[in-house]
């Protein structure tokens, strides 16, 4: 089974590249220096992770535990707007780091960093779904699942960025 799962990835992984090919050649064609193409990514996503998104997820849970002298109204929409952004800006960069690997010539779906990446971006697509739902008519139970959903992601978040950078120094 492991045999078969790891064929599977690796041919998954081929086509993926092929498809992604042609994007990355005519990025690379741009000739950025390849400082930028190995390190921008990581650059550009820990900022977005560091700064945007412990600070959403301060003030989430600011909103959340309802602290005192708290503006709720002028809370709740900064958090809803730097959540949205900093998701946008997390799925822009997955896929820049996706094609800064194809640039790199290093087979896709292989590192755990990869795998961080995708599942937290998927938990942060959940998240804005459950938002969007406005909490399934304001239910409480998917207020507090927002609210796990959110920090789990954060935790996945710097769990890929160690990742990725042990990814960044082997390549």
């Amino acid at each position: 089974m492991g045999v078969q799962l790891a064929a599977l990835l690796t041919n998954l992984s081929t086509q993926l590249t092929a498809l992604l090919k042609p994007v990355a050649t005519w990025f690379a064609g741009f000739g950025m220096p390849e400082f930028i193409v190995h390190w921008g990514h990581p650059a550009m996503m820990g900022i977005v992770v560091f700064v945007m998104g412990t600070t959403a997820a301060y003030m989430g849970w600011k909103i959340r535990t309802g602290a005192p002298g708290e503006d709720s109204a002028t809370t709740r929409k900064l958090h809803k707007k730097l959540a949205l952004w900093m998701t946008t800006f997390i799925g822009l960069g997955y896929t820049g780091g996706v094609l800064s690997l194809v640039m790199q010539d290093h087979p896709l779906l292989e590192s755990p960093h990869f795998w961080t990446g995708t599942l937290a971006l998927g938990l942060l697509g959940m998240n804005g779904a459950i938002s969007m739902s406005k909490f399934g008519g304001g239910k409480p139970a998917l207020r507090t699942t927002h609210a796990y959903i959110g920090s789990v992601a954060m935790v996945i978040l710097l769990v890929h960025a160690a990742l990725g950078v042990k990814l960044g120094l082997s390549i």
